[in-house]
C-alpha cells in the first residue's frame, strides 16, 4: 500500500557511503546492513548517490532491486576502495542523450570542441589554438605531472611519480595509495551522475577503450580542485589507516563543495561546446504506448 518510489534528484543526495562485512537486505521496508551478531544498521538508500561495497558484503536480490528503483548506484570495490570490480546501473541511458553523446564523439570537429572545453574547465584558461586532441592530451599530461609535483612539495611528501600496480595496490607508496583511494571515490559519484544524466559511461572524449571512459573524463575535471591536494596532506601525516582517512576526507569534501550539484550541469556544459543538436527521433519510430510517469529524479533515472 506504499506509494511508488520516485528517485531523488542527484543534486539533493549525499555523495557516497562504504559498507563492509555485512549482509545487505530489506527488512520492514528499510534498506539495512545486518552484521554477524544480527544488529541492523539502516541506510537511507534513496538519498545516497553511490554505495561502495567492500569485501565481506553480501547483497540480497530484494536490496539490489530497491537500490535500482531508488536510483542508487551499487559499486563492488576491493579493500580500501581502490579496485572496482562491478557496478549495478541505477538508471538507464536515454536514447536521445546516448545518440547525442555518440554523435559528438564520432564527429572530429565536435569532439575537439568538447575536449577544448574540458581543458578550459580544468585549467581555467583556453588551450592553444590549432591543436589536435592528441596534442592537447600531451599538453594536459605535462601540466598534470607538474601539478602532482607541486602539490606533493606543498604537502611535504616525497613524490616519485604516479606509479601503481592494479593487480597489487599494496606495493604502491603512500602518496599513490592515497591518490588511488581518493580517485576511486570520485569515480563512483561521477559514474552515478553520468547515468543519472542519461549518458553512457563508456563513450569518452579524451579517454577511450574502457567501460568508464566518460566517467574518467568528467572526474578529471574536479580531481585537482580539492581531492588530490587533500590526499597528499593525508599521505604526509602517516596515518595508521590512510585509505580510511581518505574516504572520510572525500565524504566531507563532497558535502562541503556540493559537488553533486555541479557534476551534471558540467556534463551538459562541456557537451554543449560541441555545438551539435540532440538528435530527434525518426518520424517512423514508434513512441511509447504508455507515457513515462513524471519523476522528481534526473532524466536518466528509470521511472
Amino acid at each position: 500500500m506504499l506509494p511508488a518510489l520516485k528517485p531523488i534528484a542527484m543534486k539533493e543526495r549525499v555523495s557516497l557511503v562504504f559498507i563492509e562485512k555485512g549482509q545487505i537486505d530489506v527488512k520492514d521496508g528499510a534498506f539495512v546492513v545486518i552484521d554477524e551478531t544480527g544488529i541492523r544498521t539502516h541506510i537511507p538508500v534513496g538519498s545516497i548517490a553511490c554505495i561502495m561495497l567492500e569485501p565481506g558484503t553480501r547483497v540480497s536480490h530484494h536490496a539490489a532491486a530497491l537500490a535500482a528503483r531508488a536510483g542508487t548506484l551499487l559499486v563492488w570495490v576491493g579493500e580500501a576502495g581502490v579496485r572496482l570490480y562491478a557496478s549495478g546501473q541505477p538508471g538507464g541511458a536515454r536514447s536521445d542523450r546516448l545518440l547525442y553523446q555518440a554523435k559528438l564523439a564520432l564527429d572530429d570537429t565536435a569532439r575537439l570542441k568538447v575536449v577544448r572545453k574540458m581543458y578550459e574547465f580544468r585549467f581555467g584558461e583556453k588551450p592553444p589554438e590549432r591543436r589536435s586532441v592528441e596534442q592537447l592530451r600531451g599538453i594536459e599530461g605535462a601540466r598534470v605531472r607538474k601539478l602532482y609535483q607541486l602539490l606533493a612539495k606543498q604537502a611535504g611528501v616525497e613524490w616519485k611519480g604516479r606509479n601503481y600496480d592494479t593487480t597489487d595496490w599494496d606495493t604502491s607508496d603512500m602518496p599513490n595509495r592515497c591518490i588511488s583511494s581518493a580517485t576511486a571515490c570520485l569515480y563512483g559519484i561521477s559514474e552515478a551522475a553520468v547515468l543519472a544524466a542519461g549518458y553512457a559511461p563508456a563513450i569518452g572524449f579524451i579517454h577511450t577503450g574502457k567501460p568508464l571512459s566518460f566517467v574518467y573524463d568528467i572526474a578529471d575535471l574536479f580531481k585537482f580542485a580539492d581531492i588530490i591536494p587533500h590526499a597528499f596532506k593525508i599521505a604526509a601525516k602517516n596515518y595508521r589507516d590512510p585509505e580510511r582517512e581518505v574516504r572520510l576526507m572525500c565524504r566531507d569534501i563532497f558535502r562541503q563543495t556540493k559537488i553533486l550539484k555541479k557534476i551534471i550541469p558540467t556534463i551538459e556544459e562541456v557537451l554543449a561546446a560541441g555545438e551539435l543538436e540532440v538528435p530527434k527521433p525518426a518520424e517512423d519510430m514508434i513512441t511509447p504506448a504508455i507515457p513515462n510517469p513524471e519523476s522528481i529524479g534526473d532524466v536518466g533515472h528509470r521511472s
